[in-house]
Order: C-alpha cells, then structure tokens, then sequence
C-alpha cells in the first residue's frame, strides 16, 4: 500500500476581491466561494494551507516580455487613454475580452505567485500534490492577453518544474483548448500538453488532432477535439486510454492539471454536459498515478458550479467523502434552491457520436503509439528557485472565514448575453472565426 500523498493547499484571501467588471463573465469571487467551502466542509484540516506570495516581475519575465509585464504594472482605469497603442498592441482594453480593471497587475501577480509557490514545494519534495484555484490562466500569450486571461502562471510553474524534472506532462480538461500553454512548449519534447476542448465554432478555435507539435516537440502536442453535450460516460472513454498511454510513453517526472469548470454541465460559456463526479473522475484517475502533480483552476462562468467543482475535487485529492449538503457559509444563498453539492446533467443531446469518440481515441494512440519513448535529458546542475519565501506564520488566520464586501459579484450568475470573448481569433485552419455560436446553446 503506497504512504497516503500529501497535499499543499495556496490562497491568498485578497484573489477574490478583484472584479473585472458588471456584465464581465469572469469572476474572481468564485474562489473565494469555493474557499469557504473547502472551510466549512473542514478540507483544510487535512493539508498543509499556505499564504502564497505576490510574484515579482523578474519571476514573469521567465516567459512574458519585459515590455508587456511593464504595461500590465502600470495602465489603470484612470489612465488607458494614454496606453491605446500598447492596449491594442497587447490585446488588452475596452474592445477585446481581457479589460483593463483595479488592481490589474496586482491580481495577476496573486494567482501567479500561488502557483509558482507550489511548483517550488513540488519541486523540493515538500507536497506530493499542490492545489492553486486561483491559478490555471491557459489563453496569456509571451506578449499578448487573451481570453480574459493576462500572465499565464501554468507555463511559469512549468518551467520552474523542469528545474528538476526531465519531463512534465500538462492536462487540461477545460472546454476551451489550452492554447497558450500548447504555444510556449509546441518546439520541445521536454512538455507534453494534452488538451480536450470543444473544437470548432469556439474560442479560441485552435487544438485541431492534427495539430501535434513541431521540431523537436513534434508528437508532444496532444489535441482531443470535441463537440457539445459530452457526458460522463463520454469523457471518460477518451480521458483514461489517452492518459494511459502518455504515462506509459513519456513517463513524466511531474504532471501539472488544469481543472477548468466550465466543462460542468449548466456553464454560462460551456457546452460540456459534465457532472462534478465525471470532471473529478479525471483528477482521482491522475492522482492515481502517484507522480508530483500541481493542480489549477481555469475557466468556469456559472461561480456556484465552480465552487462546487474546486471544493469536491480538494476532497477527491484527499481522499474525503464529503455530503451532498452544502455546509453554511458566508455564500450559503449562491446554492439556492437545493443547497446539495452535486449536479444533475441536463437533458440534451450528445453530439459526439460514438463513431467520432472513436476515431479520436484511436488517432490519438496511433500519435502515441507512434513516438520513440521518453525523451531524456542530461541535468548537469539545478537552476536555483526563485528567491526563497519565508513561510507565513499567519497561515492559521486564512483558514477562518470572514464576511467580505460582495456588492456586484455573482449578479447575472448564469445568464448567456454578456460574454466578452475577442471575436477575432482565429481557427485551426488560421481562418477568423465568429463565437457566438458559444452562446447559442
């Protein structure tokens, strides 16, 4: 029997407070949500809970451009009329899905320093899983904010990952493709990227199963393109076997997962039919592998579904049963009008035929089947972490619930006219594609 894992848990309590406006379907505030559960459902008694730090701008500059880290520390919402060409320039402002709000650069530096924390932990054998929902930003380019995300920390805890390790192995299980992250690594054989998202009418419209990687990296890029209303049973069939065999080929050292939640069924963008059990069934089944793994948020627009998620999938890591009554907390009212934890998939069709889950499961174990084995690579010395935080010794403080100001969050909480997404990205084929189709459902 294998030593039970143990896990590091990083929040900072002000990640919830900042709001990226009225009509905007992002909202910061469900990590506070899915907090009080992981509180009031006693979660935090079984790991190690850490106030994470605020990282600096050199620990960005790792992967975004100096000039682009700059900008996002200085434009406000006092004076972007004096930032319109880099606004425009970085894809940030008032005409695209990523707007300029208080607190901009302070936000972004909150969920990226939670994940590099845990990286670090990881990294030094202190954790066996370290858990950030506030992190999981997969859109961020080098120099170029997208689909509501601004510095993309999964690519930075990567490359603190691979510090030590040979290989890592990202996943991503939010309904949109894990772009950006796919971008950074496309040339390298060091990171694999395993990505299932809707694909076709859809933001960002890339992760074509054709789309493998190049040079060095080529095979290293795993896509699983979907269609609407995958359910549980559905999922799964691709999940499991395409997992398998990535660990058995390229046998990672460390596995980062991106827990998007707007995959659940009833997402305000989303077009998943998932349940809470079928989403999680991923983490337990990634976790069962016994491998270091950081474990992140992402997307997810309909707050009480992601609460939900993010708490259920905190017990699932520590092997927790938890009751389907959602304990009181301070967002109690959120979960109205059945206060239980577990979602009910709606009635609608599945669109993926068995034909297609077929077809892609077996072209993704032919790419597979098809590579050399693991890639190596010689470790003469360990890169240095980033400079060494000291452990807050307040940690005990964040674990008791306080009642914030919540005036604006959660209004509109599953409404479908307000989505802010860049209509002007492009497709797998490079071609410009309109989203609205990810509201017509």
């Amino acid at each position: 029997m294998t030593a039970k894992q143990r896990v590091s848990y990083f929040y900072q309590p002000e990640v919830g407070h900042f709001y990226y406006g009225p009509s905007h379907p992002m909202k910061p505030h469900r990590i506070k949500m899915a907090h009080h559960l992981i509180l009031t459902y006693g979660l935090y008694r079984k790991m190690e809970c850490y106030r994470s730090h605020p990282a600096s701008p050199s620990e960005m500059a790792a992967f975004h451009t100096e000039d682009y880290i700059n900008f996002l520390a200085k434009v406000t919402p006092d004076n972007m009329r004096g930032y319109s060409n880099q606004m425009n320039r970085f894809n940030v402002g008032e005409y695209t899905d990523c707007p300029v709000f208080d607190g901009l650069y302070e936000f972004t530096q909150l969920y990226t320093g939670a994940s590099l924390d845990g990286a670090v932990k990881l990294n030094r054998g202190d954790c066996d899983i370290a858990i950030n929902w506030s992190g999981g930003l997969h859109h961020a380019k080098k120099s170029e904010a997208s689909g509501f995300c601004y510095i993309n920390d999964i690519v930075l805890a990567i490359l603190e990952l691979l510090k030590v390790h040979a290989r890592v192995l990202y996943i991503d299980i939010d309904v949109h493709h894990g772009d950006g992250v796919e971008e950074a690594f496309y040339c390298t054989d060091r990171v694999m990227t395993f990505s299932l998202h809707k694909y076709g009418d859809f933001f960002p419209g890339t992760g074509h199963i054709k789309d493998t990687g190049a040079k060095e990296g080529t095979g290293f890029s795993v896509n699983a393109p979907l269609t609407s209303g995958m359910t549980d049973d559905a999922y799964e069939k691709i999940f499991k076997p395409v997992m398998s065999k990535i660990m058995e080929v390229f046998r990672p050292g460390a596995i980062v997962l991106q827990c998007g939640a707007d995959s659940l069924t009833g997402d305000r963008l989303g077009c998943f039919n998932l349940t809470l059990k079928g989403h999680a069934e991923c983490v337990a089944f990634t976790k069962s592998f016994n491998v270091p793994t950081l474990v992140l948020g992402g997307g997810g627009y309909t707050i009480r579904n992601v609460a939900r998620c993010w708490a259920y999938e905190t017990s699932v890591l520590l092997d927790t049963e938890l009751p389907n009554e959602i304990p009181y907390n301070d967002y109690y009212e959120y979960y109205a009008p059945d206060f239980k934890l577990h979602l009910t998939p709606e009635q609608r069709e599945n669109m993926n035929t068995e034909a297609s889950l077929e077809s892609v499961r077996v072209d993704l174990l032919n790419q597979l089947i098809g590579m050399k084995g693991a890639p190596s690579v010689q470790m003469l010395e360990v890169p240095p972490d980033f400079e060494v935080i000291k452990e807050n010794l307040e940690a005990e403080k964040e674990r008791k619930s306080t009642k914030e100001d919540r005036e604006g969050e959660g209004m509109n909480d599953g409404g479908s006219g307000d989505d802010k997404r860049n209509r002007n990205t492009k497709d797998g084929k490079g071609e410009k594609r309109d989203h609205d189709a990810e509201l017509a459902a």
